[in-house]
């Protein structure tokens, strides 16, 4: 059985840690010399229930989840009503528990309807919500930032941000680069996020707060959050798989490559590599964000921002970074498993199986999410998901 991947300190599933059930498809596997990974899981989704069931569910995203080989998500409060009170997000816990085939772990909002304002009760949330996000929108306000680093820091909590100054977006979608100006749109720079990272880096270290930057994607945030590190401030990072991969040399006049962060500069992608290599860069989530196909087929001008990644985001970071010799096996597994699971406090759940020489084309007509919109549409990857299983459950079986 080949056990690349798997970090020393973890053991690799064997025949006796398998439940009976799933015992004899396990063997079935390992005769096959498939890979078998810890389950992974994604800080970062949205799974649109409740209020938006006609982009996703939680049943579909759970679904879509199990079949990229995750077993644990945590899922962004952009969702109505919002997870702003318990009463809210209890609504949510139901609908979880009566539906999802994985774990799913629910934010709770930092401001009251995420419109930053006023301060969540964060005690009263804590003991539902995995952390705290008001993704989709940053907080504006200096002071509700701070007090809301505050109620974290005394109650233990995370700040998960969406960093984007509203004063710097001027209207665009897109990156504020080459393609935009070669093509008449409208650019959004990349100060619209470091700017905020970098006050939130300050008042971070002003309260101690653990602090968590959702989804960078530009190379000024790399070098703010590296520089933090150094110098103490409790604070991790994510980025996705499409700004790894792809820069704005790879758009099209299409709403599939519309998301938010955009994606930026060959020089943007490159820093993000260097970030993941070096540590600075300390877990990978996709930002999952599915949307109907009409919302979709717009353009990039008029579609709404967003694309699906679930499904994709083990075969295409395998594909394009560790065949590629980018990194190793060890640390893409690593920044998808351990490191996720140690910052937000996740413990394992499952492992997946997968057949990392299955060669195949990304069709979206497979998914099982609803969203179908991912800038990978035809391309060619490597890495097929064989099964997953989340606690003694088969969630997903190819």
């Amino acid at each position: 059985m080949n056990t690349a991947g798997v970090m020393k300190k973890k053991a690799i599933p064997t025949v006796n840690d398998v439940s009976c059930d799933v015992l004899p498809l396990f063997s079935d596997f390992i005769k096959k010399g498939y890979t078998v990974l810890p389950g992974f899981c994604d800080v970062h989704v949205h799974f649109r229930e409740p209020g938006f069931s006609y982009k996703e569910t939680i049943k579909t995203g759970s679904l879509a989840a199990a079949a990229g080989g995750y077993t644990d998500v945590c899922a962004m409060p952009n969702v109505d009503p919002a997870p702003d009170s318990v009463e809210n997000i209890k609504k949510q816990l139901e609908i979880i528990r009566r539906d999802a085939v994985i774990r799913v772990h629910p934010y709770a909002c930092i401001t009251l309807g995420r419109k930053g304002l006023e301060t969540v009760d964060v005690k009263a949330l804590s003991e539902y919500a995995v952390a705290f996000s008001d993704d989709g929108s940053g907080v504006q306000d200096d002071s509700v930032m701070e007090r809301a680093m505050r109620l974290a820091k005394e109650h233990g909590r995370i700040i998960a941000a969406h960093c984007e100054d509203n004063s710097l977006l001027f209207g665009g979608y897109i990156h504020d680069g080459a393609y935009a100006k070669a093509h008449g749109h409208k650019g959004i720079c990349p100060e619209s996020e470091w700017r905020q990272i970098e006050r939130d880096l300050d008042l971070a270290a002003k309260t101690g707060c653990k602090y968590h930057v959702c989804h960078i994607s530009a190379k000024e945030s790399v070098g703010l959050i590296r520089e933090a590190k150094k110098s103490g401030v409790d604070v991790t990072c994510e980025t996705a798989p499409h700004y790894l991969v792809l820069d704005e040399n790879d758009l099209r006049e299409d709403g599939r490559f519309k998301m938010n962060p955009p994606l930026r500069s060959g020089e943007d992608r490159e820093a993000l590599i260097q970030g993941v290599i070096d540590g600075t860069v300390d877990m990978i989530a996709t930002d999952h964000a599915p949307h109907s196909v009409q919302e979709k087929s717009m353009g990039l001008e008029k579609s709404a921002f967003g694309i699906v990644g679930l499904e994709t985001a083990f075969p295409v970071l395998y594909t394009e970074l560790v065949r590629k010799n980018v990194i190793t096996l060890d640390r893409l597994v690593h920044m998808l498993t351990d490191a996720p699971r140690k910052r937000f406090g996740i413990e394992e759940s499952g492992y997946s199986v997968w057949d990392l020489n299955r060669e195949y084309v990304i069709d979206p007509d497979r998914f099982l999410s609803k969203g179908r919109s991912t800038p990978f549409e035809g391309v060619k990857v490597y890495g097929r998901c064989v099964m997953t299983v989340c606690g003694d459950n088969v969630v997903f079986k190819n």
